[in-house]
């Protein structure tokens, strides 16, 4: 299996190859040359598979310069009731990903079990694992870059933390986090984690990564990763809960279902689209934003107009507060037919401020063939959607989740299971979970007193140099 780039101006490349990067050379971002596909017998084999042997079965099929023993071994070292133990009363943490039955056909895919509970874990903890032996193979250290908008941070530095041979700079926006979020980051006090807080919003993190990365010359130099959702291991890893998920809510191949997924970076949703490209029954794909509604924007007209920071509100579900979606460049690329040279110019349209319209050439047109809907939530309605999923189910969510659940809601057919996907406990998200209950949610009881530990973190301005150069003078 070889990787392409959405904007078709980089060698094609290897699994491992593309596996400690970010953005390819170009600007664009991997995928596969070609998707593979699993038939209807291939989805029989697969029903009754564990979260483990899911996992091998799908990876397998990306990973495809690894040996078969290695894949293996690294995955039933990520996948354990040990590291996925933070489940609700009731859930078995053998499933990784436990299915919630709310009522019939209507069900929450349980996803946030793992060290920071955020489902960001599923992915991360595998990506930890793989770049410990990829790097180890080739002898190399590296770099981490990236930018969280709340959980990809924890999740990142907690998968990487002590790992041989990486460094972890992390950028975050400065006092825009829940405070369980920045406790979660901010107290870990291993030498190889970096946490800097910049002076701006998520977006502006986000474009430090992409010029650093894009600067090829410091890129090589300075050993530069990335492990935002724009890595493409972490989009695979993520396609293996859709199959897990699938077999949980249904009885046989021949059944659709859908999934809600609360999306402010398009990674999660988009590892649902690539699901649904192999073959999995998916009828629809449910894009659920909060007030930074710029895929609902796209999904309801056609144009794709990214805001600027000024126009980026900040939520009360704010790991969704982002108006420039990384990830949706990889839809894109399969909307108009993989040609790399369309996605280059609409994206210079993007990186230059710009918008892009698709229904002048009928592009727009072919989006619900891709299954895609979606819908917007707002402050009124999580509150809404927390206090009404407690008071009918007994069941506790955070904020993102019932953005999820208020859109999944509408756009709920009859006989089709509806899967939420949770994005994380409502434990990350207390002052929110008081407002709208009038209670705490509950901690797991290793995280009880996480914002009384002492904090270690850099303050600085969205300045690309003054970041590369931070990076340098901790790495000399």
């Amino acid at each position: 299996m070889k990787y392409i780039s959405t904007r078709g101006q980089s060698p094609a490349q290897s699994f491992s190859e593309i596996l400690l990067g970010g953005l390819a050379p170009d600007g664009g971002l991997y995928l596969p040359e070609t998707y593979p596909h699993f038939s209807a017998e291939d989805l029989t084999q697969m029903r009754g598979m564990n979260y483990r042997e899911l996992a091998f079965a799908v990876l397998s099929r990306f990973a495809t310069d690894i040996p078969a023993t290695d894949l293996k071994a690294i995955i039933d070292k990520t996948y354990t009731a040990e590291v996925y133990c933070n489940v609700r009363d009731g859930e078995n943490a053998e499933d990784i990903t436990p299915l919630h039955t709310l009522e019939p056909d209507l069900h929450l895919l349980c996803l946030s079990n793992g060290p920071t509970i955020a489902f960001k874990d599923i992915a991360m903890q595998l990506l930890g694992n793989l770049f410990e032996y990829v790097l180890a193979k080739a002898g190399q250290g590296i770099n981490i870059l990236g930018a969280t908008s709340g959980d990809t941070g924890s999740s990142a530095e907690y998968a990487m933390r002590g790992k041989h041979g990486v460094n972890v700079f992390m950028l975050s926006p400065h006092g825009k986090m829940s405070r369980f979020q920045t406790a979660q980051m901010f107290s870990l006090q291993d030498a190889n984690i970096f946490n800097i807080a910049v002076n701006g919003v998520f977006d502006d993190c986000q474009d430090i990564v992409k010029a650093v990365s894009n600067d090829h010359a410091f890129k090589a130099a300075n050993k530069i990763g990335a492990v935002n959702s724009i890595n493409w291991g972490r989009v695979a890893a993520q396609i293996v809960y859709y199959f897990k998920g699938y077999f949980a809510a249904t009885d046989s191949n021949a059944q659709q279902v859908s999934f809600a997924v609360p999306s402010g970076n398009f990674g999660n949703v988009c590892a649902g689209h690539i699901a649904r490209m192999m073959g999995l029954p998916i009828k629809h794909l449910v894009v659920a934003t909060n007030e930074n509604d710029v895929l609902d924007e796209f999904f309801r007209t056609g144009v794709y107009r990214p805001r600027g920071a000024a126009n980026t509100y900040h939520t009360s579900s704010p790991s969704m507060d982002i108006s420039k979606a990384s990830n949706f460049e990889r839809f894109v690329f399969d909307l108009v037919g993989r040609d790399g040279d369309k996605v280059r110019g609409l994206w210079n349209e993007v990186d230059n401020g710009g918008a892009f319209d698709l229904n002048a050439d009928g592009v727009f047109a072919q989006v619900p063939a891709f299954g895609f809907q979606s819908g917007v939530s707002s402050h009124t309605h999580r509150m809404q959607t927390i206090r009404q999923t407690f008071e009918t189910y007994g069941v506790m969510i955070d904020t993102h989740t019932a953005d999820g659940l208020k859109v999944a809601l509408e756009q709920r057919e009859v006989g089709v299971p509806m899967l939420v996907l949770e994005t994380a406990l409502p434990a990350k998200f207390e002052d929110s979970i008081r407002e709208a209950l009038g209670r705490d949610p509950v901690r797991p009881a290793s995280m009880n007193d996480l914002e009384s530990l002492p904090q270690r973190f850099d303050v600085m301005d969205a300045d690309v140099d003054a970041i590369k150069q931070f990076i340098v003078t901790k790495t000399a």
